[in-house]
């Protein structure tokens, strides 16, 4: 008579061995993406710059509608004279009742003080101008079209424009929530308009210096050869000159007097020419590794091209160290931006970037810290990007590189 087999416990099976667990079921069926996804949520302040950069990119985007004034729109003379007029005061309840009532504003109008010659607004008491919201305002090309470039819109007959914006209020009240510059133009959507041209430069100059990176350090690691030692040697010249000075020479080399759209691509065109040796440097190092994987070896033994090997197999892998350089790259070209433009050398007038705002700022001494302290709104702005930015690629970095994660 056999002997009796004591019963299996519950869940093993006819074998003995114990069938795995939700968690080991869940991690087989885990993909890499999901497993830097859930990674990635785990850092709180990366999550939080996520948003915070999303919501900086949107309003740009639609700077036209949230602001209430078009760029360029001041007011200066005569009675409409607002020139660094302080914030608007924004009133909630009735003069005469109390209650809370549709937000208003009062008109002002300026006066200088004898004594002390300042300028100071004061408010009409008599003639509340409640806050309407989806007003008619001045006439934008509204997006996406408005990121199409002019000639290409001119040429293809694209001439559409809105007028619609977010809130306004009648004339001659003005609204500036936070204060008019000495043009009496808005603060509030200068640093709307002006995020268009800080924050894409910091995008499009990242994106030519990863491009340029990658192909170029690529080339050198999978080559080698003479290919290599070219490529670092141009890494090296690049390297022994101070980026600075680099790059006041090369933005000497163009007019200081040029239209800010030509301002825009020129500086675009510099910071990411000049801004790629980094990149190429640890992309080769990255190529001379991968190039004697398995896959790869095997790739070029079934005879695939050289150049179709480098793409579809030796540069993906250097796709996490793609990603975190390209997040890192933009706050310095951010800063690089402003400081051009802070030494009049970036946009100019009439258009409007974080660093040009903040030259105009600079130019009224120590005035600007003790009566007009909004003036200095846009280095706030600078200052919070840029620390987004940082700790959005340090969330990456802690996502994609498999020893950082928790």
């Amino acid at each position: 008579m056999a002997a009796l087999q004591p019963p299996n416990p519950p869940g093993a099976t006819s074998s003995g061995a114990a069938p795995a667990t939700p968690v080991a079921q869940a991690k087989l069926g885990t993909t890499q993406a999901s497993i830097v996804r859930s990674q990635f949520r785990k850092h709180r302040l990366a999550m939080f710059s996520l948003f915070l950069l999303g919501g900086f990119y949107t309003a740009a985007l639609f700077a036209d509608f949230i602001a209430p004034y078009g760029e360029g729109q001041s007011f200066r003379r005569g009675e409409m004279n607002r020139s660094y007029a302080p914030p608007t005061t924004i009133y909630w309840t009735d003069p005469e009742t109390g209650r809370l009532t549709r937000p208003y504003v009062y008109p002002v109008s300026s006066q200088r003080d004898l004594q002390t010659l300042r300028v100071t607004y004061v408010e009409d008491r008599s003639n509340p101008t409640p806050i309407r919201f989806f007003v008619q305002g001045t006439s934008y090309v509204p997006p996406p079209l408005s990121l199409v470039p002019v000639g290409i819109r001119n040429q293809m007959g694209w001439n559409w424009t809105a007028s619609t914006r977010l809130f306004g209020v009648e004339q001659p009240a003005t609204i500036y929530l936070w204060g008019a510059d000495q043009f009496g133009r808005d603060v509030f959507g200068r640093i709307l308009y002006g995020a268009r041209i800080s924050l894409t430069i910091g995008i499009l100059a990242s994106l030519i210096a990863l491009v340029l990176g990658l192909l170029l350090g690529g080339i050198a690691g999978y080559v080698g050869g003479v290919v290599d030692d070219v490529v670092m040697r141009l890494v090296e010249v690049f390297a022994t000159i101070p980026s600075l000075f680099l790059l006041l020479a090369l933005r000497a080399l163009f007019p200081i007097e040029i239209n800010p759209t030509a301002i825009f691509v020129v500086l675009v065109t510099i910071l990411g020419f000049i801004s790629w040796g980094p990149i190429a440097r640890v992309v080769r190092g990255l190529a001379l590794s991968l190039r004697e994987e398995e896959y790869v070896q095997a790739a070029r033994a079934l005879g695939a091209r050289q150049a179709r090997v480098l793409l579809r197999h030796v540069l993906p892998g250097t796709s996490a160290y793609a990603i975190v350089a390209f997040s890192l790259l933009i706050p310095s070209f951010i800063l690089t931006e402003a400081g051009l433009s802070f030494l009049g050398l970036g946009i100019s007038e009439p258009a409007s970037s974080w660093g040009l705002m903040l030259a105009v700022a600079q130019e009224g001494g120590i005035q600007t810290f003790t009566q007009r302290p909004w003036m200095l709104l846009p280095g706030l702005f600078i200052f919070i990007a840029v620390l987004a930015f940082n700790f959005l690629g340090d969330g990456l970095r802690d996502a994609l590189d498999p020893k950082l994660r928790k």
